[in-house]
């Protein structure tokens, strides 16, 4: 049986799926890298880099995980194409970019953005800017409605976009407990980002109206800057945008500050 050697984190997760896809037997054995289990002499035996995942399947050890899925896809014969040069040219292709770019790029795009002890612009644009190339076009929502009707919006932006969105996948997320949300698509297919790109307007339309329906901000958290200038004539009553110039002319009567960028 194979020893499957994990933790929470998202390489191991990778192995977990392809084990309960291939209906391989096997037994796993968590390791907890939090506490530095990773760095005991017994898993260094197994995995010198002292990372997670690993396996070890009778006497074969491998670790890494894209090496894994590679190994468990050729021991089982499943998930992989046509046996021929091209089909395996792309297949070592696409899953080495994933271990080399996707992965390591979105991980240290969250490590520098959330867990570092020193913020670093230069670091967390640098991976930002990486993580989001590696994913292809992304249309961006930073929006806010009351935290009430945060189930309501999700499930009726979700359905919108579900019915009238090419070549996109919905990414939401946020910190929900003020009702902040990223609500955020991605296209799927990168040869179509300009077709995908193209269907900007109306979706930033259609997103906008249902947060104005719920009550809710076309800007939670990031202002509305030039991009959304136009975006806030439209959704700002007039007595809002009547109080925004009389505070603009109250604090900057010489018009000194970002002239003409906004109001």
């Amino acid at each position: 049986m194979i020893k499957f050697y994990y933790s929470g984190a998202p390489n191991p997760m990778k192995v977990a799926l392809m084990l309960e896809e291939t209906g391989l037997p096997y037994e796993a054995i968590p390791v907890d890298t939090r506490k530095g289990d990773q760095h005991k002499p017994e898993y260094l035996a197994i995995n010198p880099n002292a990372k997670v995942p690993a396996i070890v399947d009778g006497g074969a050890t491998v670790f890494d995980s894209n090496a894994v899925l590679l190994y468990l896809a050729e021991k089982t014969g499943k998930f992989l194409p046509a046996n021929t040069p091209k089909a395996r040219g792309e297949l070592l292709s696409w899953l080495m970019f994933v271990a080399s770019g996707v992965g390591p790029f979105s991980g240290q795009s969250v490590h520098f953005r959330n867990y570092a002890p020193e913020k670093i612009p230069y670091a967390v644009n640098r991976y930002t800017f990486e993580a989001q190339r590696h994913a292809g076009a992304s249309l961006k929502h930073d929006i806010s409605v009351p935290v009430a009707s945060l189930p309501a919006f999700i499930s009726e932006a979700s359905l919108w976009v579900q019915a009238h969105v090419r070549d996109g996948v919905l990414v939401c997320y946020g910190h929900a407990g003020d009702g902040n949300l990223h609500f955020n698509i991605s296209g799927i297919d990168r040869a179509r980002s300009e077709a995908f790109r193209a269907q900007e307007p109306q979706i930033r339309r259609a997103i906008h109206d249902l947060v104005a329906k719920f009550a809710g901000s076309i800007s939670a958290e990031h202002g509305i800057g030039r991009l959304k200038r136009e975006e806030l004539r439209r959704y700002a009553s007039p007595v809002a945008l009547g109080a925004m110039r009389a505070i603009k002319q109250a604090l900057d009567p010489n018009g000194i500050m970002n002239p003409g960028k906004l109001l």
